[in-house]
């Protein structure tokens, strides 16, 4: 355990920071997947419009996460409850 506490500690100013970054370019980074997934889609031809859809989806969920995370975190607190359901579709 000692090991994880201390890969948590080291890591946890990476988090502060890409948590800001989400919430200052949040319709930045949204844009930046959806024109990503866009891109992949095209390029295989559509054979796995589903899982590209899916990964979209759980992508911009962890950014939306991330960018409404109370900062600084301190690893104190629970993580946040994930609504239940599929992802939102766009």
């Amino acid at each position: 355990m000692r090991l994880l506490d201390n890969v948590k500690a080291k890591l946890a100013p990476a988090k502060d920071k890409m948590s800001d970054f989400a919430r200052r370019h949040e319709d930045k980074v949204q844009h930046g997947i959806e024109k990503a997934a866009k891109a992949v889609d095209e390029r295989t031809k559509h054979k796995y419009s589903d899982k590209i859809h899916a990964g979209t989806g759980k992508a911009k969920h962890a950014m939306d996460r991330l960018a409404h995370m109370e900062a600084p975190h301190t690893g104190d607190a629970t993580p946040p409850a994930r609504p239940e359901g599929p992802p939102p579709t766009s």
